[in-house]
């Protein structure tokens, strides 16, 4: 990962990778000197198949994807986008896996001079063509890719060494896993006759009457469920119970602990005080630094980098003022303007960084910046250098080359001299991640920017708000347990909620973040068990209860019991109303006439597709709809049961569309096919999920 990803004041991931040359990876094999199995199963997160990922690796890969989705959502660090970025890692693990261990049944591989072709070929990798392509040209540049590997065989570090193979690998793996699905492709064909049939389920039309009689005309009242009417529709249905993981059903009691009206009071007087005080610094960075809740860096900025009710004054009002305060998200805010000026809006910048500690320390690193910087002045190349002495992987593969970027995106220091300096001038900066030398290329426009002491407070509960809280939480918590906690929380007013397949890796009840001890707690409980302590969040207690564990696998009918209850209830109810139906059939010539037993009246429907097996005005029923496609005209059906109640059916009339062309029916083709294959990749991919032995340990360690 490049050190100029960290230059951000937005954390972010670079993903262009660099490294070693191709001879030297293609030679020979990476070999890893095992661990003892009792160490590396402490540390597993999870295996697939047999195939672990250890901890330290996944929780690698969980900090370069959060800091990257930090970065694309202009954030800081959350419980919630890292919680994201542990399900996005672990889902990438199972899927590379799975593909993996299918690739190496089947014996695809990628030979050394395939891979070789996939780098320096006529037809390089995308990965490769990202990487060297000119930025300012933004055509692939060979000359610089051959100049790199070049450079590299003779300085490179253990660092780059790494780099270069994870793209090497992520090269193999993007043509293995191409190979794979060009498999798949290939296998998936589509005759004429199944175009055909397809092309008449779109466009063949049908109209017929049907008489219906509705399950809710039979009132629950009216039947009475058996254990053999539950186990019937269980075994019917037996695999739509399969629990992909372990889950558990809760209740729990949420005690809130939120700011109330006095507490945002309070918060204001404060601010309220701290605006007099500030006005009357001297010391507005340093007074700033120590009162404001959150550390806003003491720097000029542009407009759009603060919250909206300071970017609409700061920007207008002389040196010296202070604003405020103005509340945004439950937070007060005051800002004291120190001193404005104009500036460019942006800058095109190259840097080369140099590693202080490598080199000895700032002053030698400095020295060393200094010498580097006299021969780019007397004309040496600047691309080259970068690509000889910069530790910044991301930007050196393109010569140094930064971009163009605004004020903000980068360290105070380094902003200072870009968006201060004259273009062309090379210029020496330190900053906490090294030594620069910077060449400014460009600065484009020119708007008005402040420097502003900015100090916030946030409305945060009293103790007088927490105590209150706590209070009634511990009351119920002293007085639940495993038998009458539902009715203890019913006598002390208390809401009780519920979950009823809450999943290991949850961070939300109901909507309302929760701890992840809370989650631990639930998935090492037993059956009926009350929580050991009183949980909390920022602003509420918890206090819950184990109601049942659901083992990954098939659910047994108990489990699945409340669930089905209404479609058991349709079933009892189906037979029924086709006991009634088939009575009003027997002697009728019609639908009309069997309607007319029932005091009902058959409804006549027009152009209905099969491929859409909608009635109007009624819902979905594919079986009604079915069965009218597989009708004579005018032949009246035996009773069907559909999703809404049980029918019959009287086709009155078909309407047959042309005839496919040559022409046609080869688009058509083409267009199924395109369909099956890329359905044909997802219900792969789900059959060797539900196939594969999946070890999903990452509770333990998030």
């Amino acid at each position: 990962m490049g050190l100029m990803s960290y230059l951000r004041n937005r954390a972010g991931l670079v993903v262009t990778i660099i490294g070693l040359a191709i001879v030297a990876f293609l030679l020979g094999d990476i070999i890893n000197v095992g661990t003892p199995f009792w160490a590396k199963s402490q540390n597993q997160v999870g295996s697939v198949n047999g195939e672990s990922i250890d901890y330290q690796v996944f929780n690698a890969q969980v900090d370069q994807t959060t800091a990257m989705y930090q970065q694309q959502m202009g954030g800081a660090a959350s419980p919630q986008i890292r919680s994201y970025a542990v399900q996005q890692v672990w889902n990438q693990f199972v899927s590379q896996e799975l593909l993996k261990q299918e690739i190496e049944k089947l014996g695809l591989t990628v030979g050394k001079d395939e891979l070789n072709s996939l780098v320096t070929g006529s037809n390089p990798s995308p990965q490769i063509v990202q990487a060297f392509t000119n930025p300012e040209t933004g055509v692939f540049d060979k000359n610089q890719l051959n100049t790199f590997i070049s450079q590299v065989n003779t300085q490179g570090t253990p660092e780059m060494v790494q780099q270069w193979d994870m793209l090497l690998e992520n090269i193999r793996n993007e043509r293995l896993n191409q190979k794979y699905s060009n498999l798949l492709s290939n296998s998936v064909y589509v005759t004429a006759l199944e175009a055909q049939e397809e092309y008449n389920q779109r466009n063949k039309l049908a109209n017929f009457k049907y008489l219906m009689l509705d399950y809710s005309s039979v009132k629950d009242g009216e039947i009475k469920l058996t254990d053999s009417d539950y186990k019937a529709y269980y075994d019917a249905h037996k695999n739509a119970f399969k629990n992909p993981e372990e889950t558990r059903s809760i209740e729990y009691v949420l005690f809130d602990a939120t700011p109330t009206a006095n507490d945002t009071a309070a918060t204001k007087s404060t601010i309220d005080q701290l605006k007099t005080e500030l006005i009357n610094s001297k010391t507005d960075s340093l007074f700033a630094a120590v009162n404001s809740d959150t550390k806003h860096p003491f720097t000029y900025m542009r407009k759009g980098q603060v919250s909206p009710d300071l970017d609409s004054v700061l920007f207008n009002v002389p040196v010296g003022t202070t604003v405020g305060p103005f509340l945004s998200n439950g937070v007060y805010e005051i800002a004291k303007v120190v001193d404005a000026k104009f500036s460019p809006d942006s800058v095109k910048a190259s840097h080369i960084l140099l590693n202080a500690t490598k080199e000895g320390g700032v002053d030698k690193a400095t020295a060393k910046a200094d010498s580097i910087k006299g021969l780019i002045q007397k004309g040496e190349s600047f691309s080259a250098l970068a690509v000889q002495f910069s530790e910044d992987q991301g930007s050196k593969v393109n010569g140094g080359d930064l971009g163009t970027f605004p004020r903000g995106q980068m360290v105070p220091e380094f902003d200072e001299a870009v968006f201060s300096g004259k273009p062309g001038e090379v210029v020496v900066v330190n900053s906490r991640f090294g030594t620069h030398i910077i060449k400014i290329e460009k600065q484009i426009g020119n708007s008005k920017i402040v420097k502003a002491a900015i100090v916030d407070k946030a409305i945060n509960s009293g103790k007088a708000t927490t105590d209150a809280a706590y209070a009634k939480a511990n009351n119920f918590f002293g007085d639940a347990d495993k038998k009458n906690f539902s009715e203890v929380a019913a006598k002390q007013g208390a809401k009780l909620q519920k979950i009823d397949r809450a999943v290991a890796m949850d961070n939300n009840f109901n909507g309302v973040e929760v701890p992840r001890d809370l989650v631990r707690w639930v998935f090492e409980a037993k059956k009926g068990e009350v929580s050991e302590k009183i949980f909390d969040t920022d602003q509420h207690f918890i206090v819950a209860r184990v109601v049942d564990i659901q083992p990954k696998g098939h659910l047994s009918l108990e489990a699945v019991k409340p669930q089905i209850d209404a479609q058991v209830k349709n079933e009892v109810k189906a037979k029924m109303l086709t006991e009634k139906l088939n009575n009003a059939l027997n002697g009728a010539s019609n639908v009309d006439q069997a309607a007319q037993k029932l005091g009902k009246t058959a409804v006549a429907v027009e152009n209905i597709v099969l491929a859409n097996p909608v009635l109007p005005g009624v819902a979905l029923e594919p079986a009604v709809v079915g069965t009218a496609f597989g009708l004579q005209p005018n032949k009246v059906s035996k009773s069907v049961k559909g999703i809404q109640g049980v029918y019959a059916v009287q086709v009155n009339s078909f309407v047959n569309p042309a005839e496919l062309v040559a022409s046609d029916m080869a688009n058509q083709k083409k267009q199924m096919q395109a369909s099956k294959s890329q359905r044909a990749w997802a219900s792969i991919y789900q059959a060797l999920q539900n196939k594969a032995d999946i070890d999903d340990n990452r509770i333990r360690f998030y």
